[in-house]
């Protein structure tokens, strides 16, 4: 369903009042320097009033663990969100090709979602209701958030760390999860955890390994024909989260290939996912 003419002109009016902050306003841990790419941020966009449902997603865009693809992975997903009523935090996160491998990415992550929790009061957010979505690379980032979370700290001096890390739930396209070599994308393992990484940290970082009963309740799309980040990665996952005992939904086209993102182009059934996150978000989320 493409977006109502209200609607869209709604949306630009949000994207025109995004506040973009940095994600640790004191410095990035293990920052090398002051230069943009030392320093994580956060693109807020909020719904125009009355249109909020109290819901909020940190976005993380993909690009392989050495760019970040902001635009259809990125702003225009936290448009469609603003749109349908939530509050929407595009991560700029620090990367592997500008100095920046694991841990770093992880810790941006954690730290954004516990940032949307922290200042729930004043984004007006229900902080039981704030999600974390991911595209491609950027999938296995919010796979990461969702299997690796920091427990709320009540004793911190910072109110960011009292919060907990944990997302309400995940939403993931054509995600990369694991980190086994006859699954993964090779570029994204080789950029996040080097060229000869241990057992111990490919078996940590191969999400579908990490899941618990703690993992979100979470919705998938991939395409069949993805060339470059097998469907098998979305497969495991959702089998992982089956076997925990997690609300999953899980959608394999037939057609779509790789880094579809959000589109107007709705000729191939993929480009619907849109419409059925929306299904799934008042189900699982919102009701």
């Amino acid at each position: 369903m493409q977006l109502p003419y209200l609607s869209i002109l709604l949306v630009l009016v949000s994207s025109l009042c995004a506040e973009e902050m940095p994600l640790w306003p004191e410095g990035a841990p293990g920052a090398l320097g002051a230069e943009e790419t030392d320093i994580p941020t956060l693109t807020v966009t909020v719904p125009v009033e009355g249109m909020a449902n109290g819901g909020a997603v940190v976005i993380c865009p993909g690009g392989g663990y050495t760019h970040l693809a902001m635009n259809h992975e990125g702003h225009a997903v936290a448009k469609w969100f603003n749109s349908i009523g939530y509050t929407a935090a595009v991560l700029t996160y620090r990367l592997p090709s500008k100095g920046y491998p694991h841990p770093a990415p992880m810790q941006d992550v954690q730290h954004a979602i516990q940032t949307l929790r922290s200042k729930s009061e004043v984004w007006h957010l229900n902080p039981e209701k704030i999600g974390v979505f991911g595209s491609s690379a950027g999938g296995h980032l919010a796979s990461t958030a969702a299997t690796h979370f920091l427990a709320a700290d009540p004793e911190a001096i910072d109110p960011v760390l009292r919060v907990s890390s944990r997302p309400d739930f995940l939403v993931m396209l054509y995600p990369v999860i694991s980190m086994d070599m006859d699954l993964t994308h090779r570029g994204s393992r080789q950029n996040l955890l080097g060229r000869e990484p241990s057992d111990e940290l490919v078996e940590l970082m191969s999400n579908e390994k990490q899941v618990t009963a703690e993992t979100p309740p979470t919705f998938i799309v991939h395409a069949d024909d993805d060339k470059g980040v097998k469907s098998e990665n979305s497969i495991r996952f959702y089998l992982a989260l089956r076997d925990a005992g997690v609300p999953a939904e899980l959608h394999i086209f037939k057609q779509g290939g790789h880094g579809f993102g959000i589109r107007d182009n709705r000729t191939i059934p993929v480009h619907q996912w849109p419409d059925l996150l929306e299904k799934w978000l008042k189900a699982e989320v919102l009701p």
